[in-house]
This record gives C-alpha cells, sequence and structure tokens, in this order.
C-alpha cells in the first residue's frame, strides 16, 4: 500500500507542475482546439474505452465474490483495495475525457464553439 501511495503522490505532483505550463498560454489556444477537434474520435473512444475498463473492473470484482459464495476480511484487503484504486483510475479518467470532449470544457480552454453561425 505503501508502494502505491508513493506512486500517486508522485503522479500528482507532476501534475500539479506540468499543469500550470499547460494552461500558461490560455490567450493563444487555436493550437489545443484544432488539436483537440482532430483527434475528437479518439478522444470519445478512450473515454468509451475507460468507463468500459471500469465496469470490467467491478464487474471482475464482484464475480469472484460470487463465485467463492463468502467475502473474508483479508479478500477485501488484498483484493478490495486496488480493485477500487483501478476503478476509480478509470473512472477519472472517462471523466477527464469527457469534460475535454464537452463544450464546456473547450470553452474552459478558450475554444469558442458558435451554434448558430450564418456564414
Amino acid at each position: 500500500m505503501k508502494k502505491i501511495s508513493k506512486y500517486l503522490m508522485m503522479a500528482g505532483i507532476s501534475v500539479s507542475v506540468f499543469m500550470q505550463s499547460a494552461f500558461a498560454a490560455k490567450e493563444s489556444t487555436s493550437g489545443v482546439c484544432e488539436l483537440i477537434d482532430k483527434l475528437s474520435p479518439v478522444i470519445k473512444t478512450l473515454r468509451t474505452l475507460a468507463f468500459v475498463g471500469a465496469a470490467f473492473v467491478l464487474m471482475d470484482w464482484a464475480w469472484g465474490f460470487i463465485k467463492d459464495g463468502a467475502v473474508k476480511k483479508d479478500d477485501l484487503k488484498d483484493k478490495g483495495i486496488a480493485m477500487l484504486v483501478g476503478f476509480f483510475l478509470l473512472f477519472g479518467v472517462g471523466v477527464v475525457l469527457s469534460l475535454i470532449a464537452s463544450t464546456g470544457g473547450q470553452e474552459y480552454l478558450g475554444c469558442v464553439k458558435k451554434a448558430f453561425e450564418v456564414k
């Protein structure tokens, strides 16, 4: 458990350090907008796979307990924590990708979307 917490701490620190440089040039985000537009099929596919992966993690966990017929405290300690962490990581990736692909997320990044534009 200590090893996992060290990995999560290092991931959190690196995200907090490098996230500022990613959003530093918020005024000129046309490159980010074009990248999101071009990668939207990939983002949608990865989002779907992340949510399906999270569902399979929980399904595997539940099926293991159903198949055995009994839930022991040691099983919850050994298997349960890792499965829940995996579920929340996959679910979190799905939520972040949903946010990036949504109109609100793109507006936060500086991409202005016009619904009714007359040309």
